[in-house]
């Protein structure tokens, strides 16, 4: 690499540094995102190394994301200069997400019913749900993006009776709609400074967030999860279905007694011991995420993770069991 290379990265880390740490200052948790990129420069799950951060169990980015100046200098003074990631839930931020088509994709437009409506971009959408909800829309914290796109920045709901919100994408379950995204916990967004090869993320109101409207936190508030079943999955009687039973119960067991900042390890670990006695044909695979499903509700109800989030990390865990069977005796 030439002088001029070697001076041009340090100069970006610098600046990255520099971002991160004034990001950090407002109170708001960072973590690493690959350099020019949007996704975590962190290990996954399935591939932790448990060592490190995570030698008392895997820590994702949202539990690694921090406002520690020392831990961000030392992340930030390394590799090429990462962008930065804002962990939306532990910063206590509802963001709204909103996108503009695709100019190179001719099939990116809007649905009938917004097209009917005259909406040609996410701002436009909400700006109709908001007429329609009758509610003027606050100016808060806004970031433009890249595209040209924006991210507006809101208090999340706070106190006992307070949702916990989580991210939504377009117009599925709870979402807003067309090109509406929301990110809360569970969830992240690039923060302003930092870079891709369209562009920077920029600030364009400074001013502090506000409140997310009332309007806007009733109609994101999720869907309670249905409940845990009331008996455990039915078994014979002979010892082979007895062993079968308790393996089942303790890793239950295991994922609803996870604490926090290990929960979605322990589902992981759990449904990779699953994994071993469905590939061993002891367990259905239905069944085995039944279970699953089942232990994780109360953390789902509890926002630690979506249910997208605690799907993939089922599947994760079972597929990895598979690659090691675990076959039960047939003794009666």
């Amino acid at each position: 690499m030439s002088n001029t290379a070697m001076n041009s990265t340090a100069n970006e880390r610098a600046r990255l540094l520099r971002v991160a740490l004034t990001i950090a200052a407002r109170g708001w948790p960072v973590f690493p995102l690959r350099p020019g990129g949007k996704r975590p420069a962190l290990h996954r799950v399935d591939r932790c190394p448990s060592t490190g951060a995570c030698a008392a169990g895997h820590l994702g980015w949202e539990q690694r994301a921090t406002t520690d100046p020392d831990r961000i200098r030392r992340a930030w003074s390394i590799g090429p200069g990462w962008n930065i990631g804002l962990a939306t839930g532990p910063a206590g931020l509802v963001v709204v997400d909103l996108d503009v088509p695709d100019p190179t994709d001719p099939n990116d437009v809007p649905p009938p019913r917004w097209a009917q409506l005259g909406a040609t971009c996410g701002t436009e959408v909400l700006a109709l749900l908001a007429a329609q909800a009758g509610q003027p829309f606050p100016d808060t914290h806004t970031v433009e993006t890249p595209s040209g796109g924006w991210h507006l920045v809101f208090l999340a709901p706070t106190g006992p009776d307070a949702p916990a919100l989580r991210n939504t994408a377009g117009e599925r379950g709870n979402g807003l709609g067309w090109k509406v995204d929301t990110r809360a916990h569970g969830g992240y967004v690039v923060a302003a400074g930092s870079a891709t090869p369209a562009g920077t993320y920029r600030v364009v109101d400074a001013r502090d967030p506000v409140p997310l409207p009332d309007w806007l936190v009733q109609r994101l508030r999720p869907t309670p999860p249905p409940p845990p079943p009331v008996a455990p999955m039915p078994v014979g009687g002979s010892r082979h279905d007895r062993y079968l039973a308790a393996a089942t119960r303790g890793e239950r067991q295991r994922v609803l007694d996870a604490p926090p900042g290990q929960r979605n390890h322990s589902l992981y670990l759990a449904s990779v011991a699953l994994g071993q006695l469905v590939a061993g044909g002891a367990l259905g695979e239905q069944d085995a995420r039944a279970e699953l499903r089942a232990a994780a509700a109360p953390h789902l109800a509890a926002g630690a993770y979506s249910a997208l989030q605690a799907e993939k990390t089922i599947s994760s865990g079972l597929r990895a069991g598979a690659r090691r069977p675990r076959r039960l005796g047939d003794a009666a």
